[in-house]
């Protein structure tokens, strides 16, 4: 592990006592701030390859944990989309100023889209990366919404690791209640999206109707065509690094 990675994370407590875990670099603007994807933390090798570029390159950044995830205190069942986008919020508000680019893997681009719709005056850029918005309507089955329906929870193997995947009703009825792709995304800044196409978790399409639905005329979709879900090769991550420090030259 890199040495700057040795502390521990820092921990901020939310209004009922929960401590969010985070790890926050000083530095140039506008703040990068990495959103994980769903059962994902800040140390996963998205997040830890920016924030060294971040470091190298003089740049502020923000990384997070949701409660329940990675460092940070608090049950994975208790959450949902909307806790999520609250304590990310939460944790921009207390401990970042000026504008941001937000970088979102998965439901983490998920989360950056309303996030950027909450902050409209600070975010200045978005990056997806295999963004999920609306995936509790198109990537849960008739038979899965019904368990859930039933049981109050759903879970599934997963190739990312030892643990199922759960997912609990509550988080169900949350995602579908902040689904974006149905009408027009009112989003007005630069958008980047890395997209895919061995994707088996994100259908490929979801970034290109995405990118109809965005009010911003500012907005690239990029295809990988052996591209994965986790877009995590050397070559993926050159891309997404090359991807930030373009954006960021013109904002």
């Amino acid at each position: 592990m890199a040495p700057f990675q040795a502390a521990p994370p820092a921990l901020f407590a939310r209004p009922d006592g929960v401590r969010l875990a985070y790890r926050h670099r000083a530095g140039a603007g506008p703040t990068i701030v990495f959103l994980p994807g769903y059962m994902s933390d800040m140390e996963g090798g998205k997040a830890v390859a920016i924030d060294a570029w971040a470091a190298k390159t003089g740049r502020a950044m923000l990384r997070l944990d949701y409660a329940g995830n990675g460092a940070s205190e608090g049950r994975f069942e208790d959450g949902t989309l909307a806790s999520w986008r609250d304590d990310a919020l939460l944790l921009i508000d207390a401990l970042t100023q000026g504008p941001l680019l937000l970088v979102g893997s998965s439901m983490g681009g998920w989360l950056a889209l309303l996030i950027a719709r909450a902050r409209p005056d600070r975010v200045a850029g978005v990056v997806g990366i295999a963004a999920a918005p609306d995936f509790t309507e198109w990537g849960f089955s008739d038979a899965d919404k019904a368990l859930l329906a039933t049981e109050g929870r759903l879970l599934e193997p997963t190739p990312y690791g030892d643990d199922p995947l759960v997912t609990t009703l509550a988080f169900w009825q949350s995602g579908q209640s902040l689904r974006l792709l149905g009408g027009e995304i009112a989003i007005d800044c630069p958008v980047r999206l890395l997209q895919g196409q061995e994707d088996r978790d994100v259908p490929w399409q979801t970034a290109l109707r995405l990118a109809q639905r965005l009010r911003s005329y500012d907005v690239q979709t990029l295809l990988i065509k052996d591209g994965d879900h986790r877009l995590s090769r050397d070559g993926d991550i050159a891309l997404l690094i090359g991807t930030l420090g373009s954006l960021l030259d013109t904002l």
